[in-house]
């Protein structure tokens, strides 16, 4: 199964976090299948590649707990919904 997790990089008491597609067995530093955001807390900045965000969603990939909420904060979730409804 794969999760959307966060992945720890930065100094000392200035951690950034990469968004990362990973498998559910790999540790919070192992390899991830690929990157598909970055999450600075201290300046309060997000990137998100929408497309492969709602790629792995689509896929079955489920969110940890604070990428769901970074994700509901774009938007991402509405963008989602409506690709499923135009599908179907």
């Amino acid at each position: 199964m794969v999760k959307l997790r966060l992945k720890r990089c930065g100094r000392k008491q200035r951690a950034v976090y990469r968004i990362v597609a990973i498998d559910v067995r790999s540790r919070r530093e192992g390899r991830d299948l690929r990157k598909v955001g970055f999450y600075d807390p201290i300046n309060n900045q997000t990137y998100l590649n929408i497309p492969a965000i709602l790629y792995f969603l689509e896929k079955g990939a489920q969110p940890t707990g604070t990428v769901h909420d970074i994700l509901k904060k774009a938007g991402v979730f509405t963008e989602l919904s409506l690709n499923q409804t135009r599908f179907n």
